[in-house]
């Protein structure tokens, strides 16, 4: 056992608990805040080479021993994630002092911030398949508060549909949890896989795999993502970025671990269903991108279509399409992220984010610009950026084992983000400068924690060669589950 594991949980939790105390003390809660996603982030790089150094970690709650009581555990794909989480995580935080007001930071924005962290990495460290339904609703009991923060018309009018849908979405997953343990009676998912093996994947525990992926493509936006383009334009900018960046992302996690770990019997049937799921996410998810002229829904459509390229590793299923969905998935947090932060500065300068309104930007804030530009890059998969790895990996996959409609659909949808982004780029930039309805703002204190997102961005292409033997160590987990079976109940 490793105490370690549960750190990067703890520490947030415990921060987003001090916080609570200091409501009005706005710069002690900065402060705090600060110290704590640094910290965060050496301890989680430190589970990583922990993870690589000696194999898969794990932590047995009270000393209870699967399949009984609570267990964390860190293979390499949760550590990975964990850590692009604390990366993503301070960059928001640090954009957040400069953007999202005193008024909301007095108002328990921070404490949410953090507990928001702990929903996430506890989703992504838990073994256990209740306690991570507990996780997800720890994350979007925060979401719920960060998504209406501020109480304008919108947020209130988009949170109604966001709450509505994810209080559907928890209680069939708890009924998927209810009628599996009532199958196999454990809920421990190194144990599941086990039972489900020894049952035969068939019948009732098919169904239950479809309730399963019904859950988590309603949380990731997997096909059922009608209620995500609305929702995530309501927040301020910062939140936006957390919600495309991580909430998503948890979603399409649990997909791969359930659909890797516990039902990978019958992949004619799950995997099938995923692949169609995914390339229908793609082609609306671009179709969306090109359609709308505003800056918001062009990056939130872009994360649907992201969403689905990710499944689409997972559906093809073999080491190449998994390595790259893994290293896209790690990419697409960072860039999101980026392209997000990016774009609220571009929004605050122009003083609207509708592009008709805009133009000329590039002279007054080139910085801004270029940046956006190659983040702009780095998503639709330009080498030597860090989409271009994970986007090849996954082509690559594609073509192996013959998806060729399915890959034809992946590879031709970056053609459209590309368009949707460079429409982006040349609409506010380039042209004549307008004159803004609303006069903009500043990029103080705007561009500095993007900068660090797009040093990684620029990073995970280059230093491609470093990152993806960790990227394989975690591949070898999903496709083969006797390795996460044997860390976890010491067989």
């Amino acid at each position: 056992m490793n105490n370690v594991v549960i750190l990067p949980l703890l520490i947030p939790l415990f921060t987003a608990v001090v916080l609570i105390f200091f409501q009005q003390q706005v710069n002690l809660q900065r402060v705090i805040s600060s110290i704590s996603v640094l910290l965060n982030v050496g301890v989680s790089l430190y589970v990583v080479v922990q993870v690589k150094q000696q194999g898969i970690q794990t932590l047995f709650m009270g000393g209870w021993v699967p399949p009984y009581g609570i267990v964390f555990v860190a293979d390499m794909f949760a550590a990975l994630l964990v850590l692009t989480t604390t990366l993503v995580s301070a960059a928001c935080l640090f954009y957040a002092f400069s953007s999202i007001g005193e008024s909301r930071e007095k108002h328990y924005f921070y404490p949410f911030f953090h507990f928001l962290i702990v929903g996430v990495t506890g989703s992504f460290l838990t073994g256990d398949i209740f306690n991570l339904f507990v996780c997800f609703e720890v994350m979007l009991i925060a979401s719920y508060a960060l998504i209406t923060i501020g109480g304008k018309k919108n947020q209130l009018r988009e949170s109604l549909k966001y709450i509505l849908v994810n209080i559907v979405s928890s209680i069939l997953f708890v009924a998927s949890v209810a009628y599996l343990y009532a199958v196999v009676g454990t809920l421990n998912m190194a144990h599941l896989s086990l039972r489900v093996a020894e049952a035969g994947q068939g019948g009732i525990l098919n169904v239950i795999a479809v309730l399963f992926l019904i859950v988590f493509g309603l949380k990731a936006g997997l096909f059922l993502f009608f209620w995500l383009p609305g929702s995530y334009n309501a927040p301020p900018i910062v939140v936006i970025a957390l919600f495309g960046a991580l909430l998503t992302k948890v979603g399409v996690y649990a997909i791969f671990r359930i659909f890797t770990l516990i039902f990978y019997h019958e992949t004619a049937i799950t995997q099938t269903l995923i692949g169609w799921m995914s390339v229908i996410t793609i082609a609306l998810g671009v179709i969306g991108a090109v359609a709308y002229r505003d800056v918001n829904r062009i990056l939130i459509y872009n994360i649907v279509a992201a969403v689905g390229f990710i499944s689409f590793g997972l559906a093809v299923g073999n080491r190449s399409a998994i390595e790259g969905a893994i290293f896209y998935l790690m990419h697409d947090m960072i860039v999101k992220a980026l392209l997000f932060l990016l774009g609220g500065a571009l929004i605050t300068v122009a003083g609207t984010g509708r592009l008709k309104e805009m133009g000329g930007l590039i002279k007054k804030h080139p910085m801004l610009g270029w940046m956006f530009f190659i983040a702009a890059m780095a998503l639709v998969g330009v080498p030597p950026l860090s989409g271009f790895v994970g986007k090849l990996l996954v082509i690559q996959g594609g073509l192996e084992d013959g998806f060729y409609l399915w890959t034809a659909i992946g590879l031709g949808s970056s053609l459209l983000i590309l368009y949707s982004m460079m429409k982006i780029f040349m609409k506010a930039f380039w042209g004549e400068e307008h004159q803004p309805l609303i006069e903009g703002g500043s990029t103080k204190g705007l561009l500095v924690p993007a900068a660090g997102l797009l040093i990684l961005v620029v990073g995970l292409g280059l230093g491609a060669e470093w990152v993806l033997p960790y990227v394989s160590d975690a591949g070898k987990v999903l496709l083969d589950p006797e390795i996460y079976i044997q860390a976890v109940l010491k067989e």
